[in-house]
């Protein structure tokens, strides 16, 4: 069960996502690609701070999730090509995130002119990868299909880096297992 959430505190807004097994133990499957997503999720978040582009976190998630899908197979090809030629898209269609504050999709511009802005001090943006197999997907193996997952953090800019501020909740997947046992 893919949950996509929030509450506002104060006026601000949060945006938060967690995957949960129905039945409180992922797959096989699930957990490869969960594992894929945790990765890219890792990856994105050492990419916020400031001076970096908004997109740098972006780029970072979308090499983890084509390599994670190379390594299992779902992809064919090598690492640079299929990400120049968006094949990751399969599965992945969205962006890593997007601006958060008084509104869960908050205004404020991606890009400064034709430039991705710059990652400055206060700024809170999401980071939310994923990948998503509908049942029935050419060429792709009946043990994916059904399969969505999405893991979605609130994160800060600080002047050293950032902080998660939704750091609090389970994101690994050995923790959501715990939190479904009770």
């Amino acid at each position: 069960m893919l949950i996509d959430a929030g509450c506002e505190v104060e006026g601000y807004a949060s945006d938060i996502t967690r995957t949960f097994p129905i039945n409180g133990t992922y797959s096989n499957a699930q957990r490869e690609l969960y594992d894929i997503v945790l990765a890219a999720h890792q990856a994105a978040v050492k990419k916020v701070k400031p001076g970096n582009h908004w997109n740098d976190p972006h780029n970072a998630a979308v090499r983890v999730i084509t390599r994670g899908l190379l390594e299992i197979k779902l992809l064919k090809g090598t690492v640079p090509k299929l990400i120049k030629e968006q094949a990751y898209r399969k599965f992945y269609m969205h962006r890593t995130g997007h601006w958060l504050g008084l509104d869960v999709h908050d205004v404020g511009d991606y890009k400064v002119g034709d430039q991705w802005r710059l990652l400055e001090p206060g700024m809170v943006m999401t980071i939310e990868p994923g990948i998503y197999i509908p049942a029935g997907t050419r060429g792709v193996h009946r043990k994916w299909w059904d399969i969505g997952i999405r893991i979605e953090d609130d994160v800060l800019v600080t002047r050293q880096g950032c902080e998660i501020l939704t750091d609090a909740l389970p994101r690994k997947a050995d923790e959501i297992e715990a939190l479904m046992a009770g």
